[in-house]
């Protein structure tokens, strides 16, 4: 069946141990680990080097991201404006992607990485250069965004692609489970530092300082040997190649079901994330410029962090299709608290509940659709996850932005929870009877 496989390796079906793997094991001598966890994926040398430089460069674009919509809104005091620079930030992954996922699985992943990582590099220090006038543009400002975003677009499915090489099919979940935590850690040091450092130091310097943090994915990449892309498929158009990842959704309904729950959700119900400065400014009185909103912002992801490296660590044994249908609920429930607060105190904590069941469910929505994923299309199914995870975000905030104006935040966060609400019922994402992976 296209769209899923099973890689080569000993008679169980389980890959054969790499060389890195036995000398794992005579270090640690015969002290069972169970696979799928993230204990697992770590004792993959390769894995824990790209690991650490990933996560360092993401604290990096999170004390980016969370001073780019404060920075745009202290800019123009306008939500419109907000939702304009988060779609030049994200924007890119709705049409990118795609390209991006075909290049992946065609090219050395390597050499494409280290080079997208400096073509952000040098927009950052674009950007931090741009904010240091007084009056800047605003068309200067959201193309620089929009190139840093084009790099970011093109990356995550490369960066996806290798994930599985790294640790081997039977440590995907646990490594998928890190992967979210890393990304959720940064979201907690990254907007801490940030809020901090925009109120002493501005923006211009926040900004230069995720510029440099793109050299811990440039040194960890050159540190590591990743393994050889799959071959690729002969006598196979062009348009059949890009919509290869459209294919295997069509042909395996887990990752079809998959992929239409990201796209809806990041759509419809994930708005507070990119009008925060709204949100805290109008219904918490929280500067969008002070510490307390870092602070805010820090909740959030402290909260995503437990929800996400949960998966791999207290729930790893736990069906990941019941985990995404009772964390879609548990969703709904606390983003309408978190509507209905009126004080910046409880709101800290209530928004960590909401970053919990966020990517507690996000998470193993991943999980479940990339165990499902042959590696010979996995970049560009991994495309498509991006484009509704990233991308449909980017749009939501463009058209959320003017609704926002026109009927407050409250009850587009309200509208929100019910979207997830309603994908609580449609989330099915069990593998149909008869057919496995």
């Amino acid at each position: 069946m296209h769209g899923v496989g099973v890689e080569q390796g000993s008679d169980d079906g389980e890959p054969a141990p790499s060389l890195e793997e036995i000398e794992d094991a005579v270090v640690e001598g015969d002290r069972p680990l169970a696979t799928g966890t993230a204990m697992s994926a770590l004792r993959h040398r390769t894995f824990r080097v790209v690991f650490l430089g990933a996560f360092a460069s993401n604290i990096g674009t999170w004390m980016q991201n969370v001073v780019l919509g404060a920075y745009a809104y202290d800019l123009t005091r306008s939500s419109t404006f907000v939702g304009v620079m988060i779609f030049a930030q994200l924007g890119p992954a709705l049409v990118l992607p795609m390209v991006g996922g075909l290049i992946a699985d065609k090219v050395d992943r390597k050499r494409l990485l280290i080079i997208l990582s400096l073509e952000q590099l040098v927009f950052s220090l674009a950007l931090a250069l741009v904010v240091r006038t007084a009056s800047p543009s605003h068309l200067v400002l959201v193309a620089t965004v929009v190139m840093i975003g084009v790099g970011s677009a093109l990356f995550g499915p490369a960066y996806s692609a290798i994930l599985p090489g790294l640790v081997g099919r039977a440590d995907l979940p646990g490594a998928v489970s890190l992967n979210s935590a890393q990304m959720n850690a940064s979201r907690v040091i990254g907007p801490a530092i940030g809020g901090v450092a925009y109120h002493f130091v501005g923006p211009s310097w926040v900004f230069a300082g995720n510029a440099l943090t793109y050299l811990f994915v440039v040194v960890a990449l050159q540190m590591v040997t990743l393994p050889a892309r799959p071959p690729a498929v002969d006598h196979v158009s062009r348009w059949r190649e890009l919509t290869a990842g459209v294919t295997a959704a069509r042909e395996d309904p887990v990752v079809g079901r998959c992929l239409v729950t990201v796209f809806i959700f990041s759509l419809l119900a994930l708005a507070f994330i990119g009008q925060m400065p709204v949100e805290a400014a109008h219904n918490l009185r929280i500067d969008p410029h002070s510490t307390n909103y870092g602070i805010l912002y820090a909740s959030f992801g402290t909260g995503a962090l437990i929800g996400a490296i949960s998966i791999g660590t207290v729930f790893a044994q736990v069906s990941k299709p019941l985990i995404v249908r009772v964390g879609l609920v548990g969703y709904a429930a606390a983003l309408a608290g978190f509507a209905l607060l009126r004080a910046a105190l409880p709101a800290y904590f209530v928004v960590a509940v909401v970053g919990a069941f966020y990517f507690a469910f996000i998470t193993a929505l991943n999980t479940a659709m990339q165990t499902r994923l042959h590696d010979g299309v996995r970049g560009r199914v991994m495309a498509l996850w991006i484009m509704g995870f990233g991308g449909t975000v980017a749009l939501g905030n463009l058209v959320v932005g003017p609704v926002v104006s026109a009927v407050g935040i409250t009850d587009v966060l309200l509208f929100g929870a019910g979207v997830a609400l309603l994908l609580a019922w449609y989330a099915d994402v069990r593998i149909p009877a008869g057919r496995t992976g």
